[in-house]
């Protein structure tokens, strides 16, 4: 049988679909982690359709672990445990949990308990209302340090939207609401969880992205995971997610671009040393502009060929390397914490 079939299934034998996974990274949040809980189950009370909570430990040191499968005994939480065999990144922990989840739609949080559960069903509402595929979440009233996360965000928000195209006032913000069908298509890498938006616009029309204001707390334990140096990886992500959004499919075109521009440069300078040498009969063997000239024109072949052979890979490879990036130790359900 379906492994997601049987999960979904109920006493009485007929399968209940989930409406919502509720996805949430956490790494050394050993005091938050139950309060989280407590909060997501406080926040969803009301929500009147089937949902489950998946906790990602991505390697904690700390209890944080130990503390999160205390809340397995609550039998009225539906509540999955997924733990990595080491810390992989918040990225990599975001897409175990995606991965996991079984839901109609997916929502995803932060566990240090900045991002307010009450906010998802009011997102989920949304998301349904303004017929979406992700509904972004925008901390308007961000409660975080000004010069050290503020401003590097802002920086950070305007270059990602100006460059991908798809204009959001907040990439950073992990509480978001997802189609399960859409993100299931986009494998996430690296620490471009960030990006993800972008991403998704290369499933679907930037039209179907949306966003809206949710409430920001500050941090109340633990430390930030991230600090001023996180922009310098911002900035190189972005010039990947660059390249993957627009020559993914063709990355020849890429280096063929550049090739070409190094050696139409490489033809003008060759063939004026050409008219130098054997028109005007000057001596250009010891000149720079000669060795110029050459090494631009090696260049546009190496990069002429190195462009055919990333075409031969995209087309060799593509399709074929499903390995998430990730380890899954164990996954922790409450049938085995009553056995």
């Amino acid at each position: 049988m379906d492994p997601i079939l049987e999960a979904n299934r109920t006493e009485a034998g007929i399968v209940e679909p989930i409406e919502l996974s509720v996805v949430v990274p956490i790494y050394n949040e050993e005091e938050s982690v139950g309060p989280l809980v407590t909060r997501i189950s406080e926040a969803m009370a009301n929500f009147g359709k089937s949902w489950e909570l998946i906790l990602v430990d991505d390697g904690s040191t700390d209890a944080t672990l130990l503390n999160a499968r205390k809340a397995l005994s609550d039998g009225g939480l539906r509540l999955k445990i997924v733990e990595l065999q080491r810390n992989f990144g918040q990225t990599a922990a975001m897409q175990a949990g995606i991965d996991t989840a079984t839901g109609r739609l997916i929502a995803t949080l932060d566990g240090d308990l900045q991002n307010d559960p009450r906010d998802i069903p009011a997102m989920v509402k949304a998301i349904e209302e303004r017929e979406l595929d992700l509904l972004v979440g925008w901390r308007k009233n961000r409660q975080d340090g000004l010069f050290l996360r503020k401003i590097p965000s802002w920086c950070a928000n305007y270059l990602i939207g100006k460059i991908t195209g798809v204009k959001l006032h907040d990439y950073g913000c992990s509480l978001k609401v997802y189609q399960a069908s859409i993100i299931k298509q986009v494998k996430l890498m690296g620490e471009m969880h960030r990006f993800i938006p972008a991403w998704v616009a290369g499933v679907v029309p930037s039209s179907r992205i949306g966003e809206m204001p949710v409430t920001h707390h500050a941090r109340q334990h633990g430390t930030s995971k991230y600090g001023i140096s996180r922009t310098f990886r911002v900035i190189l992500d972005l010039l990947s997610v660059l390249f993957f959004m627009r020559y993914k499919a063709r990355p020849g075109h890429f280096f063929g671009s550049i090739g070409l521009a190094a050696g139409g440069l490489s033809a003008l300078i060759l063939f004026y040393l050409f008219i130098d040498k054997f028109v005007l009969g000057n001596d250009i063997g010891a000149r720079p502009m000669l060795i110029v000239g050459v090494m631009l024109f090696l260049s546009s072949v190496q990069l002429i060929t190195t462009g055919i052979l990333s075409e031969m890979m995209a087309r060799l490879y593509s399709g074929e390397n499903d390995t998430p990036p990730y380890i899954v130790r164990k996954v922790f359900d409450r049938e085995e914490a009553d056995v």
